[in-house]
């Protein structure tokens, strides 16, 4: 299958105007900027993913896994934004796989970490029922195993750096779940200085204790997962690094001013001050996202500099679609709703002991499908009383086996959506069963219900036999 999104060309001064190369006699390859930024930045070829020949081997590799906060499809310059430049992760891209039609396993915060860390959809747990969560009466069972905890058995080191959200102490916490240590915040969002919360508690936690650091919050973070990676390790080891960027309130760092009005209400008692929304632009975000990125790109210089790059794998996503000010072009709705702006996410992988660099794949993936191949190449096994929701792509990247057709399957409250192929069934707030075919329709305008109606009914009872499955909202 193809999307003509993978055939565009992206980035430059003039999106879309970039030009597009042939390698060999292959497929069209795909314009991708250069990690130079600017507009004169020319384009790298990209080309379809290919596993890498003659096959290679490796030990069993360190992984980083990035996560941005409320990051749109398009919100990088590697996927098509005008106006933002991520020369750092245009450049991850560049040396690794980028991933076109890659989707986060829900459509808001914790469901998604749910779904990464269980390797399940989030309607498998109690606290994976919550559209976020919000309070302290659900969270990740520590009973259950993770990502975390199956690597650490494994014989992996395991750090969490950045956001939780997957419930509050004293019940829930990385440290119950696997993770050897965690340095962030609980909640699902924070005040960037003051680390207050949408409670008017404070929220940076080293461990199960306080931690007290005032500076802004992604200083902090890339700094101590600059420290993580440096460390010499004496065993293959795991990071989440979880950036709250660029989700709200929208403070760019040096923003002390902004701050401190959110502080004054938050103390007030204004329980939405944190949702700020009576500010933020296009520009701020813009300064956000491109701090996200060189906060990254510090990140991946500090793993370079310790001599490990070769052996890790790295994986940069979003852990839903984008919010208020990102740009999801062609793609419709946002955050928190199912249809592909809010689920469709940037997804990119670079292995380069592995993998080959320089490649883009429409291969449809979502989250819980990244805990089984992680899980797969780092040969640890999943627990035979928790099965795995996702599919391992290890064979595939790494072997150029094919991955079996198979439906990806959604459910929010209110929404429903299946994808198995290019057909993605979906059902809105409205109530009405819709059929779009994405590989012609990506922005899911033509509803092809009406004249496809034996192929609506086989994926609306393909997604109720799973959904029978799950608990209970």
């Amino acid at each position: 299958m193809s999307s003509p999104l993978s055939r565009r060309a992206f980035g430059g001064a003039a999106a879309g105007a970039a030009a597009v190369a042939a390698v060999g006699a292959a497929a069209p390859a795909h314009a991708v900027p250069a990690p130079a930024a600017g507009p004169a930045a020319a384009p790298t070829a990209e080309r379809p993913f290919r596993a890498a020949h003659p096959r290679r081997h490796s030990r069993r590799p360190n992984i980083l896994f990035i996560l941005g906060d409320d990051l749109g499809w398009a919100d990088l310059s590697s996927y098509g934004a005008p106006h933002i430049r991520t020369p750092h992760l245009d450049r991850l891209a560049r040396d690794g796989v980028r991933f076109t039609d890659a989707y986060s396993g829900s459509a808001t915060c914790s469901p998604t970490r749910f779904s990464l860390y269980t390797g399940r959809y989030p309607g498998r747990t109690k606290g994976g029922l919550a559209e976020p969560i919000a309070d302290k009466s659900a969270g990740l069972e520590p009973t259950h195993p993770t990502l975390a905890s199956l690597l650490r058995d494994s014989g992996y080191a395991t750090a969490l750096i950045g956001k939780w959200h997957c419930g509050y102490l004293p019940d829930y916490s990385p440290t119950k779940s696997g993770w050897d240590e965690f340095f962030g915040n609980f909640g699902g969002a924070l005040e960037y200085y003051s680390k207050l919360g949408l409670g008017g508690e404070y929220d940076l936690y080293e461990g199960d204790a306080e931690y007290k650091d005032l500076r802004y919050y992604t200083r902090i973070l890339t700094e101590r997962a600059s420290e993580y990676v440096s460390r010499d390790h004496e065993k293959p080891w795991l990071l989440n690094l979880n950036f709250t960027t660029p989700h709200w309130p929208w403070i760019a760092d040096g923003d002390e001013e902004a701050s401190a009005e959110i502080v004054r209400r938050i103390k007030a008692g204004d329980r939405s001050a944190l949702w700020h929304q009576d500010g933020g632009s296009v520009e701020k975000y813009k300064e956000m996202v491109e701090d996200l990125d060189r906060s990254v790109g510090q990140v991946l210089k500090a793993l370079k500099r310790s001599g490990q790059e070769q052996d890790t794998l790295v994986f940069f996503a979003s852990d839903n679609g984008g919010e208020r000010f990102s740009y999801n072009w062609p793609l419709a709705g946002n955050k928190g709703s199912l249809q592909e702006g809010g689920i469709r996410v940037p997804s990119v992988l670079r292995w380069p002991a592995r993998i080959d660099g320089g490649q883009v794949s429409d291969l449809p993936v979502f989250t819980p499908d990244w805990t089984a191949t992680l899980l797969d190449v780092a040969g640890a096994r999943p627990h035979p009383a928790y099965p795995l929701d996702g599919t391992s792509l290890a064979g595939h990247l790494l072997r150029g086996e094919d991955v079996p057709e198979r439906d990806l399957f959604w459910r929010v409250r209110g929404e429903r959506a299946l994808r198995r192929g290019d057909w993605k069934y979906y059902r809105g707030k409205n109530g009405r069963d819709q059929l779009f075919h994405l590989s012609e329709d990506t922005r899911e305008q033509a509803d092809r219900a009406p004249f496809e109606q034996a192929r609506l009914a086989e994926l609306r009872a393909a997604w109720e036999r799973i959904d029978a499955g799950l608990l209970r909202y």
